[in-house]
């Protein structure tokens, strides 16, 4: 299969073209830097510097590719996470959600591509209702900004693609990632914040969290490209509360035990609707990928270490 990946140059698009390559799928990704052109090259991929903005640009490539399938893999995102900091990433990481896959979508139509796969988050779920949720649950849409303009816009995009006729999608709403190149990751900015005892415990920590290891990303999206349609949660097979994981994480990156800190104050330092995850948050089941997707995570707890791939 011809596969074109725009967002291929990120975490998990470095994860996901060998796995394509060595499926046997031809693969062309995209990029906005010029410097990234040899290492994807390197992967076994045919490289496009383009912005997925530009729609004639991007058409311009996919007709040159004339792909089978596409995928939306493109994020933008800060290399320091600070809640209070994340306006002007999330907007142009939403921009990317819409404008960028109804660009991909029109390309797509214009080639006969018949296979789209989009990638959207598992951390999205309104705050009712079972502590772990499956694809039918409501989504926080009405969250405070700039995250509920973020939910809104991510369900745009999967709404376009699942409804694009004549494509079939697969949506992969991917858990809280870990592994290499990740906030996560032993050299990730989580670490640095936990060394500096700034990744604490809010309030009661009830919060469920689902994790997906980066290589699994990856592998769902190689699953994807043959099985499915429709909205998947892709996350390993244990959601766990917030107090457990950031003792874990401290613990195992060597850091100092993690503060406790009332929700009032982490709603003035972080934010209202990071508090409200770490306190409140829904996990997210990952049967339905499982059984429709022939799809199961590699790495199916974090509790085996969060660094142990890294």
């Amino acid at each position: 299969m011809r596969v074109f990946v725009a967002g291929g140059s990120g975490v998990i698009g470095h994860a996901l073209i060998p796995r394509l390559v060595g499926a046997g799928h031809e693969v062309a990704v995209t990029t906005r830097s010029q410097s990234k052109v040899a290492s994807l090259a390197s992967l076994g991929a045919v490289p496009y510097v383009l912005d997925a903005l530009d729609e004639e640009s991007l058409a311009a490539a996919v007709r040159s590719f004339r792909p089978d399938a596409l995928m939306n893999q493109m994020t933008s995102l800060p290399p320091h996470y600070n809640p209070r900091r994340l306006s002007s990433w999330y907007a142009a990481t939403s921009r990317l959600h819409v404008e960028g896959t109804r660009n991909l979508l029109r390309a797509a139509a214009k080639v006969g591509s018949r296979r789209f796969v989009y990638q959207s988050i598992a951390f999205m779920y309104a705050m009712s209702g079972s502590k772990v949720v499956d694809e039918s649950a409501s989504l926080a849409v009405d969250a405070p900004e700039p995250f509920g303009a973020l939910v809104r816009a991510t369900l745009e995009g999967e709404q376009l693609a699942v409804g694009s006729p004549g494509i079939t999608c697969v949506v992969l709403r991917y858990g809280q990632l870990y592994g290499p190149g990740t906030y996560l990751a032993r050299d990730g900015d989580f670490h640095k914040q936990a060394m500096q005892r700034m990744l604490p415990i809010l309030g009661s920590g009830c919060g469920m969290f689902s994790f997906l290891h980066v290589e699994d990303a990856a592998t769902s999206a190689v699953a994807a490209l043959e099985r499915g349609s429709g909205v998947y949660n892709i996350t390993d097979d244990q959601p766990a509360e917030a107090r457990e994981w950031i003792h874990a994480f401290c613990r195992e990156a060597g850091a100092p035990a993690p503060m406790r800190l009332p929700a009032w104050i982490g709603r003035t330092l972080a934010g209202s609707f990071p508090t409200a995850l770490l306190t409140e948050g829904r996990g997210a089941s990952n049967a339905k990928a499982k059984l429709e997707l022939g799809w199961s995570p590699s790495h199916p707890t974090w509790r085996a270490g969060f660094f142990g791939s890294t």
